[in-house]
């Protein structure tokens, strides 16, 4: 089997549409192929975020259960981030981000390597990714959402953040001795193929 890309990469599966609605493929092997996706995704997860401004990540797995994710919004708007962890990448602690909306139906490709977060943009949001690997709990890992190291900035409500009490007691960039090894190929922007 070939090797993923190692860059995150932002996919906008086509649409059919009538007088019904509209199809599309959210996941076709044959044509993540084409856009030089060839993981084996072995889960989906499903998130529910009832509140504008809830901050899930920096998530991460570590090998040897890491995780490759491809994630899409099916209800509502995100902004979603991926975050570069690869020790030696020039890009190192760098992002990327992506507005995902049900009403697009953009997905964002997140290889191994690379830390995921989302903001959600409004209201009772529902994001679902596919995962390269099963959850592990002794391979679980983050960096907290507020690094200035990482910069992201945030659009959030001027209520603040609502975020888990295990994502607020994450560790900082600094802190983070990364497993992740840098492949030669560095974080680059997103371009929709």
């Amino acid at each position: 089997m070939n090797e993923s890309i190692a860059t995150p990469l932002m996919i906008a599966p086509r649409r059919f549409g009538d007088n019904r609605g509209w199809f599309m493929e959210t996941y076709s092997e044959v044509a993540a192929a084409k856009f030089g996706i060839h993981d084996r995704f072995v889960q989906d997860n499903h998130s529910l975020s009832a509140f504008e401004g809830t901050i899930r990540g920096i998530h991460f797995q570590k090998p040897p259960h890491a995780q490759a994710k491809l994630v899409h919004c099916v209800r509502g708007s995100i902004l979603d981030y991926a975050v570069d962890l690869r020790r030696g990448s020039p890009t190192f602690g760098h992002h990327i981000a992506a507005k995902l909306t049900a009403e697009g139906g953009e997905q964002l490709y997140v290889p191994v390597g690379y830390g995921h977060a989302f903001v959600t943009l409004e209201p009772d949001v529902e994001v679902v990714y596919k995962v390269t690997d099963i959850y592990a709990p002794e391979c679980d890992g983050g960096i907290v959402w507020s690094d200035r190291t990482i910069g992201i900035s945030w659009p959030l409500p001027a209520s603040g953040p609502i975020l888990s009490d295990k994502d607020q007691a994450l560790p900082t960039l600094a802190e983070f001795n990364s497993p992740f090894v840098y492949d030669g190929r560095p974080l680059e922007p997103l371009s929709v193929p």
